[in-house]
């Protein structure tokens, strides 16, 4: 199974690094840049620009597919609407988080979980 999280370059320095972990418990949260440079005492842009150096990705790209992963999971392992998982993993709308899950995924989150529910 592919994981967002193992395939995701963890930042080499550790506050960077126990961000990226804090995010992922923080899903529902605000996770703009604005806020999480806030959060590692950084500029927005500096905090873009280290994030990127450090990960290969941007924040809002990180984020996505750390929701999307999340989503998949939940798809997989529970019965819950996906109006439930979608405000569970930080997405504003049901339709934000099948666009975002058809981008990353190749499928709706319907078909997805039709095909690998347990």
């Amino acid at each position: 199974q592919f994981s967002t999280g193992l395939a995701a370059q963890s930042a080499g320095h550790a506050p960077l690094r126990e961000l990226q972990a804090w995010m992922a418990d923080h899903l529902d949260g605000d996770l703009s840049v604005e806020s999480l440079a806030d959060r590692a005492h950084m500029s927005p842009r500096s905090f873009a620009r280290a994030f990127r150096r450090e990960t290969g990705t941007t924040p809002a790209a990180h984020v996505e597919a750390l929701r999307v992963e999340r989503a998949r999971l939940l798809l997989e392992s529970t019965a819950s609407p996906v109006t439930e998982v979608a405000r569970t993993c930080g997405f504003g709308t049901v339709e934000t988080m099948r666009r975002a899950f058809a981008r990353r995924v190749g499928v709706p989150p319907a078909a997805y979980r039709s095909r690998f529910a347990a």
